[in-house]
């Protein structure tokens, strides 16, 4: 696939998460892929393989919201295998936090799938609304 193709496939994927569906966005990742969140917080490092992302960062990370997660992307930039998308996520914390962060994810594409996935956002806010992984926040 080219980058046309790439930031299409991308287009749709977010066209879900700003429904608050995220089968797709999940469904997009290769079993191999790599999730970078850029930072020093608790939650910032490479999760390798959909495993872990889905046990070390998805799973605790949707255990501390009340509500629907959606996100909204505003710009999509495509170059060969990568695809930039600027996106603002929305949703209430447990703990009645809004959690409304902005992002700039760089994704890698390969095959139609995910395979590398960077992270860039908040960090302060990541802090903290969420708390650590294993940690909520006002737990500590």
């Amino acid at each position: 696939m080219g980058a046309m193709e790439n930031k299409q496939m991308l287009q749709r994927v977010f066209a879900e998460l700003a429904k608050g569906n995220g089968a797709p966005f999940v469904e997009s990742l290769a079993d191999d892929a790599r999730w970078t969140i850029i930072g020093t917080t608790s939650w910032s490092r490479t999760y390798q393989g959909m495993k872990a992302i889905r046990t070390e960062l998805l799973d605790p990370l949707f255990s501390r919201f009340a509500d629907r997660y959606t996100a909204t992307a505003h710009r999509f930039i495509a170059e060969d295998d990568h695809v930039a998308v600027e996106v603002r996520g929305r949703v209430t914390t447990k703990e009645g936090r809004p959690y409304n962060n902005t992002y700039c994810y760089v994704f890698r594409l390969a095959d139609g799938k995910v395979r590398e996935l960077t992270e860039y956002c908040d960090t302060e806010l990541v802090a903290m609304a969420l708390g650590s992984p294993g940690i909520p926040p006002g737990a500590r």
